[in-house]
């Protein structure tokens, strides 16, 4: 018979530590689209396109003083952030207000 009192366990995280970059909020939500300019950023996926106008159409309705500007054609699979394009994803971000995503699977 074993003495369960005297057992010890080790306790594994289930939890990588293999990010160094602390987690942060999401970014404060704008109380209105009205006037804003909304970003729309799309990958190569076939879908993501019609969905984004479809996105656009609604939105303009509701606020119709909202500009829209677009940053896609990305090629399949690939990352903005790892390509020769980070530096003009990053100056199209500075001019928007909010951006729409959409991935097209």
């Amino acid at each position: 018979m074993t003495n369960k009192t005297n057992s010890e366990y080790e306790v594994l995280s289930p939890w990588a530590e293999a990010d160094p970059i602390p987690f942060r909020g999401i970014s404060q939500r704008l109380d209105t689209l009205a006037g804003k300019k909304i970003g729309l950023l799309r990958n190569s996926k076939r879908a993501a396109l019609p969905t984004l106008n479809v996105v656009r159409k609604r939105l303009k309705e509701k606020f119709p003083t909202a500009e829209f500007t677009e940053f896609g054609n990305l090629k399949p699979n690939e990352v903005i952030i790892e390509q020769e394009g980070k530096e003009k994803f990053e100056e199209w971000l500075k001019g928007v207000d909010a951006v729409v995503t959409a991935y097209g699977d």
